[in-house]
């Protein structure tokens, strides 16, 4: 089922890490920042309501979009009590988590959470799925959209092709494949050349990095 969710989220435009265990989504979430955590019950090493009180206890304060087999009303008190912000339970229509999860990140904008991403004049609104350079509008695709996010999050910070290949598309990195270049240069026709202001730098033999020239 993570593969699922990850590929129909992914296919939506959300960047996706997974983790196969209890133990690893503490590690995850204790070394990435993310807008939302969804959160199955039944884990391999844990019961994911432990984790959920875990996460919150480190000072995590994104939703939490809980996942499950167990449907009763006290279930689902013990998955909130424990720091799940809704819960769903399988199985359940893809159409419908999706929904959830933008009413939960619509919540976390409207609460005055960071939803909006900015690099110099670059703005992007995780919510809305926007982005704006020197106010005005730039139409992206998913997968572009993705990328971008990943430069924005990693800002000023040089990041090599495996990384880019390991987040945004989720493979490992072809030496072989051009995809990676193929899609920054989509994104620097639609961000940097019609600003005159280059802000997507190539670092040879390496990969790429958002900084101001």
């Amino acid at each position: 089922m993570s593969g699922f969710l990850k590929k129909g989220l992914g296919e939506s435009g959300y960047t996706v890490d997974v983790a196969e265990s209890g133990a690893a989504a503490e590690t995850l979430a204790s070394e990435n920042i993310y807008d939302l955590i969804l959160l199955d019950v039944m884990l391999p090493d844990k019961n994911g309501m432990d984790i959920a009180r875990q996460l919150r206890g480190d000072g995590y304060t994104g939703p939490i979009l809980m996942l499950t087999a167990l449907s009763s009303t006290k279930d689902k008190v013990h998955g909130l009590d424990a720091g799940a912000d809704d819960y769903i339970t399988k199985p359940f229509a893809f159409d419908e988590l999706l929904a959830r999860v933008r009413a939960l990140l619509r919540r976390k904008s409207e609460s005055g959470t960071e939803s909006i991403l900015r690099f110099s004049d670059l703005e992007m609104n995780l919510v809305s799925r926007q982005v704006t350079r020197s106010q005005t509008p730039i139409i992206l695709t998913p997968k572009e959209f993705a990328l971008l996010e990943y430069f924005l999050r990693n800002a000023n910070r040089p990041i090599s092709r495996v990384s880019i290949a390991e987040h945004v598309w989720d493979i490992h990195f072809d030496s072989e494949s051009n995809v990676i270049d193929v899609y920054v240069n989509m994104l620097r026709k639609k961000i940097d050349q019609p600003f005159g202001k280059k802000i997507i730098h190539t670092v040879v033999g390496f990969g790429y990095v958002l900084k101001e020239e």
